[in-house]
């Protein structure tokens, strides 16, 4: 029986490959009479299982070796406070306000160090990226934070901006819960990357952290030990027990990624040439639908999450509706903003993007 196609934002659609394999090894990995939820994390067998993980990760991203890859907890929302205690040195920061979630990480930041809000695209809605040339860069700022991608607000950095061209010598931070893996990264312009992984890398649970070594050892006195990117790193994330089953099916993950392929492309680049086309082929439809629209301006849109609105919201309990008895599910909007909203991550295949629209055209024939 075939699967629906689930459009979560997230905890989102896992490949099937992925979910086959983890449920053939539940009772017993590998031959070692044990589930993985039930290793101890100082194991044997769970270290084989996150130095592979951490190998396979550091080789899709192609992340430099003076950066340190973290395995910790907390999502995102944790980060908003773990960033800002690790790096601020209880001085300035800069957020680039761009939607909702980097409006809380600025909000949280602010129980730290001064957090101060150097651009917002408010003023259209969060619809439009604001131009890096008119950011009002703190000259003693310990870092500039920016949501590379926003998952309500639908819009996206498609390029990270380059800070040292604008004058700032602070490192660039990123949260790219939302597009991780779905692109590569220019660690060139990046002093500090964060996820929560329920969108591109498993299950809800694990939150990466990649951060370059330079930035280690600058914590708050008051910064809990177990949140001290110092203290996790010194201890290959290790110094709690971490999230054993989450690193396990990320790094399942990981292994479906590196076998993906894309014409002459493998890996994130290949994911990142199929994303083009699945995102492409259901805006362009919006687009020239006259039935449905996008208000994001084209230049930044999220090739990961695509929110539209229906001409006549009257409509949109039948769209959904209709959509669900089809297999197409988890498509309603955020509630701040409303209308529908469709997320592509890597996991969703072309044939899901080939349903939704087939759908929205014929629910617009019927209602149009």
């Amino acid at each position: 029986m075939a699967r629906p196609f689930n459009f979560s934002a997230g905890p989102a659609v896992l490949p099937d490959e992925v979910l086959a394999l983890a449920a053939s090894e539940m009772l017993d990995w590998h031959g070692s009479g044990m589930s993985v939820m039930e290793m101890s994390h100082r194991g044997r067998e769970f270290q084989s299982i996150y130095q592979q993980a951490e190998a396979d990760l550091r080789q899709l991203l192609a992340v430099p070796p003076e950066f340190r890859i973290l395995f910790m907890q907390g999502g995102g929302l944790a980060e908003n406070a773990i960033v800002p205690m690790n790096l601020s040195r209880g001085g300035v920061a800069d957020y680039v306000v761009t939607g909702s979630w980097s409006q809380k990480s600025q909000k949280e930041a602010q129980r730290y160090c001064l957090a101060r809000t150097i651009a917002s695209n408010a003023a259209t809605h969060h619809t439009s990226m604001p131009d890096p040339k008119s950011w009002k860069l703190s000259s003693d700022a310990a870092y500039v934070h920016i949501c590379s991608n926003e998952t309500i607000h639908g819009i996206e950095f498609q390029t990270l901006p380059d800070l040292a061209h604008l004058g700032s010598k602070a490192p660039l931070v990123i949260d790219f819960s939302s597009h991780v893996l779905s692109r590569p990264t220019d660690w060139s312009r990046v002093g500090l990357a964060y996820g929560g992984a329920q969108k591109n890398i498993g299950p809800a649970g694990v939150t990466l952290v990649i951060v370059r070594e330079d930035l280690l050892g600058h914590a708050l006195p008051t910064c809990p030990s177990a949140f001290d990117y110092r203290v996790v790193a010194d201890n290959e994330s290790m110094f709690n027990t971490p999230p054993t089953y989450a690193i396990y099916i990320a790094g399942l993950v990981f292994q479906w990624l590196k076998g993906q392929s894309e014409g002459s492309a493998t890996g994130v680049a290949a994911l990142e040439a199929r994303n083009i086309a699945k995102s492409s082929m259901l805006y362009d439809y919006i687009d020239g639908s006259g039935f449905y629209v996008n208000k994001v301006d084209k230049a930044c849109r999220s090739r990961m999450n695509i929110p539209f609105f229906l001409n006549d919201e009257s409509l949109n309990d039948a769209f959904l509706t209709e959509a669900r008895a089809k297999g197409l599910l988890q498509l309603k909007g955020h509630k701040s903003v409303g209308g529908m909203r469709a997320s592509l991550y890597n996991a969703m295949p072309i044939a899901g993007v080939e349903a939704l629209v087939s759908h929205m055209r014929e629910f617009a024939t019927r209602h149009g």
